[in-house]
């Protein structure tokens, strides 16, 4: 007997380990790089230095955007440049390995398939769209009426 339970206990947990992933990531360059010494990363990689702040920004508000469940598909698509400018700009000429000098690029690539499919899931239970009644979408929600 399949439980839904479980499946969406399933998206949830991927949901959650993805927004503390982004949210930590985010942070460390706030509290820890800074805005300026991520601009200045940003900028020694042949970037534009805003980008170093707006990734930032980008990861922390995706984070908790997708700890609390409120768009999450489309935060995934938000978030999908910042992981694979990181495989291009930083770490994919480290080699596969995380464990290598500089980390490679197997990380990243995890991330990116993972938040693939938080895009295929969506919010799924436990969300602030589910508990407002805002999860359903707009084809589902107009075919209701």
């Amino acid at each position: 007997m399949k439980s839904t339970h479980n499946y969406e206990y399933g998206i949830v947990s991927l949901r959650m380990a993805l927004g503390v992933m982004f949210l930590a990531h985010g942070l460390l360059k706030l509290f820890v790089f800074t805005p300026t010494g991520t601009a200045g990363f940003f900028g020694s990689l042949g970037l534009p230095a805003f980008l170093g702040p707006l990734t930032m920004s980008l990861e922390i508000l995706g984070g908790v955007g997708l700890i609390v469940g409120y768009y999450s598909r489309w935060i995934v698509v938000a978030l999908l440049p910042v992981l694979l400018g990181s495989i291009l700009f930083v770490h994919g000429s480290n080699g596969w390995g995380f464990a290598n000098e500089g980390g490679g690029w197997e990380y990243s690539a995890f991330l990116i398939i993972a938040s693939i499919a938080q895009f295929f899931f969506g919010d799924g239970s436990f969300s602030v769209r589910q508990l407002f009644g805002n999860h359903q979408e707009p084809k589902k929600a107009a075919a209701a009426s």
